[in-house]
This record gives C-alpha cells, sequence and structure tokens, in this order.
C-alpha cells in the first residue's frame, strides 16, 4: 500500500505530464486535469488497484472508472500510463492526428482503461449506473466509480440519472463531483447556479460526503468511508472541493485555464513549480 507521500510524488509527476501535453500541442484543458489529479492518484494507485494486464472492456470481477467529464482527459492519460496501462511515450501524442489520446477520451481505438467516450458532458452518470446494475446481475461484488464535473450538472440527464439510482438501489456506484465551482465561462454560481448540492442529493436519495479534493490524506479517508456506506440501498456520492489549476500559481483557482494552454514561458514557470519526481516522458 502506498503512502500519502508516495501518493501526492505521484501527483506532481501527473501534473507535469498535464502541462507538457496541453503544451507540446498548444491545445487542452490544464485547469480542471491539475484540480482532479489528486483524486485520479489516489483512486487508482490507493482505491482500485486494478491489473492495467488484464483490461477488458466489460470490466467483470475488478473496480471501473468512468470519466464523465472528458475535457480532463490529460490527468486521466497521465495516471493510466503511469499506472502502466500504456508506454509513458504515448503521451507525447497528446491530441494529435491519428493518437488514441485525443482531446476527449474515445473507445473508437480501443485505448486501454477507457471505457467510454465522453467528448459530450453529462452522460457519464448514467452510463456508470448502468455498469453498477450490471455488476449486480452478473453477482459481480466490485465496485463503480464515476467522476463527474460540477458545470456539466446543469444538463438535466445528471438529475434523471441521481433519481434512477436512488429509486432502484444502486449501492455499488460511489460517484464524485469535481466541485471546482468555475467553467469555461466563469464562475459556476454566475452562469447557473447549483444551489445547495448536498440538500439536492441528500432529497434525491443519495448518501453524501464531501471531501478537500487536493489533500491526498483526507481523499483517502473519505474515499474509505464512502466505500463502508455501499452495499446498504443507497449510492454513494462525494462532493469533492478542489481548485482549477491546483499546484500552479497563476492557474490556482482561475476559470480563465479551463480550456487554455500555456505558452513557452508559462509552460516553463508552471514546470519550474512541480517537481519531477518519476522522471518526464
Amino acid at each position: 500500500m502506498l503512502s500519502t507521500s508516495d501518493l501526492t510524488t505521484i501527483a506532481s509527476q501527473v501534473r507535469r505530464d498535464i502541462i507538457r501535453m496541453v503544451h507540446g500541442v498548444a491545445s487542452g484543458h490544464p485547469g480542471g486535469s491539475l484540480g482532479a489529479t489528486d483524486y485520479l492518484v489516489a483512486l487508482y494507485f490507493a482505491i482500485m488497484r486494478p491489473d492495467p494486464n488484464k483490461f477488458t472492456m466489460d470490466g467483470t470481477d475488478e473496480d471501473i472508472f468512468f470519466l464523465s467529464n472528458g475535457h480532463i482527459s490529460p490527468a486521466w492519460y497521465s495516471v493510466l500510463a503511469r499506472y502502466g496501462y500504456f508506454k509513458l511515450a504515448e503521451l507525447g501524442t497528446f491530441r494529435m492526428l491519428d493518437s488514441r489520446l485525443q482531446g476527449h477520451p474515445s473507445v473508437l481505438d480501443e485505448t486501454p482503461g477507457v471505457r467510454m467516450a465522453s467528448g459530450s458532458l453529462g452522460q457519464g452518470l448514467s452510463v456508470a449506473l448502468g455498469a453498477a446494475i450490471s455488476k449486480k446481475l452478473n453477482g459481480d461484488s466490485h465496485t463503480v466509480y464515476c467522476l463527474l464535473g460540477d458545470g456539466e450538472l446543469q444538463e438535466g440527464q445528471n438529475w434523471e440519472a441521481l433519481m434512477y439510482g436512488a429509486a432502484k438501489g444502486v449501492d455499488n456506484i460511489i460517484a464524485a463531483i469535481d466541485y471546482n465551482q468555475k467553467q469555461i465561462d466563469g464562475p459556476l454560481d454566475e452562469v447557473l447556479s447549483l444551489g445547495d448540492l448536498k440538500a439536492k442529493f441528500e432529497s434525491f436519495g443519495w448518501e453524501v460526503l464531501e471531501m478537500n479534493g487536493n489533500d491526498m490524506a483526507e481523499i483517502l479517508n473519505q474515499m474509505t468511508a464512502a466505500k463502508q456506506q455501499l452495499n446498504k440501498g443507497k449510492p454513494v456520492i462525494i462532493i469533492m472541493h478542489t481548485k482549477m489549476g491546483f499546484g500552479v500559481d497563476f492557474m490556482y483557482d482561475n476559470h480563465a485555464w479551463h480550456g487554455v494552454p500555456p505558452n513557452d514561458e508559462e509552460a516553463e514557470r508552471a514546470l519550474s513549480q512541480l517537481t519531477e519526481t518519476m522522471g518526464d516522458y
């Protein structure tokens, strides 16, 4: 079992990968990717611990993950590569023509670790619930995880899925909301306020937890607590408070970095703040 320090070390390298990937192709979404890095590192390296050599699309007899907010693919691709799903060098093909690592995850080229295309927002929770029900029907006791962006909760399909998950007692799923309160057009509350998320989720019948998604120790504690709520008749959801651009001072908590790559000078400045801990790809 990796320690909190070990996981933080991996997260620093993943953040370096993110900056280098979006800078290298002058395209991508660094802000949310940096903010969600700690969660993804903890999920793969400490919580799920899947076997990348036994990846299958149906995910039988293993914990599985769905990324709904697909624009933060740089963070996910880096974690998948660092965990062993494919070679690190492939990160250098991010968003290039004919690359498997497109800006939003795709299943067209059978990218290891990816089970759904998530270019269109608002669909991930529905897919994850379907997978969780499938596991129940097949007698598979493993857990389904799903990460959603807060901005995509402005789409109605999510609320239909939330209603369905509770009504059908899908209690083998742990969803998380990347609640950085920023989206491409500005602060969440200025675009379309979500109101009291905790109260809404509870009123829909979900077990609700909260955590600081940029504190590795708290992530591990709350994810463990979430697992203890499984198989009790209610689906579980975590409101994960993060900061867009976490780890880079000039990107920190700034919606302007939602989908803008750093230029040469900005990339160098960002990388100077992120320790190379595992070797750049």
